[in-house]
């Protein structure tokens, strides 16, 4: 019979050291668990996390707002080599797009702010109202009338057309503060009219657009510009390649000439609407067309030529049967 070898209490000792040990790694590696500064045993170096290049802007998330369909068929098949960065082509009557790039990205749009804007305007004063010009827009920035009296009431209407037409900033500016008092309360009311409209991309934070913080995406500008569109005050305005307005100054009356590239090349049919330009939101713009009882309209965000890319997409438009 052989006898058991007796184990010591010094290796007893040392098995249940090595017992727990591997007792507690394996309990580490199974739960995941990390701390501030873990044993040196435990650490497990991970490769470098892959940084993925995100372009600004970003996708907003929000769904297409309340008459714009993206979700039908897309009959125009039009390829750019250098493309904007956002668009659609949609029919004004029905809110049917033809064709689209990122439609719901969020982006800077410029002067396109006006259209939102001259919406307010038209909706909350009368053609013959006068406006007393705030200093605010007298110390305006870029692109103005550059005509406005310090003194002396000017007619909504002119101010709305130097708005729309050559996108002056002061006008716009000088509008907010007759509507609200200042701009930035004056954005708070385009903000709820954007959110009462469902444009879940659009954020103001001016009324002229010179801010780059004010965003929006192309399917939201095409809901806003079919809004825009069916107000007679602006589609009277914006369809004429320059004006005549009655105006306080020296000679009576002021002429403005229009930015749209449809217009001064004219396009046929062009019946608005709106240009934007700034270093970062690039060139954008919101054409309409009518043609007989059909009407289009191109929506292009951060365009490398607006008036190229917008013929080409409402060439294929009309070219369209039926």
């Amino acid at each position: 019979m052989r006898r058991r070898r007796r184990v010591s209490p010094r290796h007893l000792a040392l098995l249940a050291l090595l017992f727990a040990a591997s007792s507690a790694a394996g309990w580490l590696l199974a739960a995941g668990h990390t701390s501030d500064s873990p044993p040196a045993a435990a650490v497990v170096h991970a490769p470098p996390a892959v940084k993925h290049r995100v372009e600004d802007p970003k996708p907003s998330g929000a769904a297409p707002p309340p008459g714009i369909d993206l979700f039908g068929a897309r009959p125009v098949h039009v390829r750019f080599k250098k493309p904007p960065r956002a668009g659609v082509l949609f029919d004004v009557t029905t809110g049917q797009v033809l064709w689209a790039r990122r439609p719901l990205r969020r982006l800077s749009i410029a002067s396109t702010t006006k259209i939102m804007t001259a919406i307010l305007v038209v909706e909350r004063t009368r053609p013959r109202e006068k406006v007393h010009v705030s200093k605010e827009a007298l110390h305006y920035s870029g692109s103005g009338v550059g005509l406005l009296p310090k003194k002396r009431p000017v007619p909504v209407e002119g101010l709305l057309a130097g708005m729309l037409l050559p996108s002056g900033n002061d006008a716009a500016i000088a509008l907010a503060g007759h509507l609200a008092g200042s701009s930035r309360r004056f954005a708070r009311l385009m903000n709820e009219r954007a959110r009462a409209m469902g444009l879940g991309c659009t954020r103001y934070v001016s009324p002229e657009g010179l801010s780059d913080r004010n965003h929006s995406c192309a399917a939201d500008l095409a809901a806003l510009s079919r809004v825009a569109i069916a107000k007679r005050r602006i589609a009277r305005l914006v369809r004429r390649r320059q004006v005549e307005i009655p105006f306080p100054i020296k000679s009576g009356k002021l002429w403005l000439g229009n930015t749209n590239p449809l217009l001064r090349t004219r396009y046929p049919g062009t019946i608005g609407l709106k240009t934007g330009y700034t270093s970062k939101a690039g060139h954008c713009f919101v054409a309409i067309v009518r043609r007989g009882s059909r009407e289009f309209g191109v929506v292009l965000l951060h365009s490398p030529n607006t008036t190229r890319q917008a013929k080409k997409l409402l060439d294929a438009a009309f070219d369209l049967r039926g």
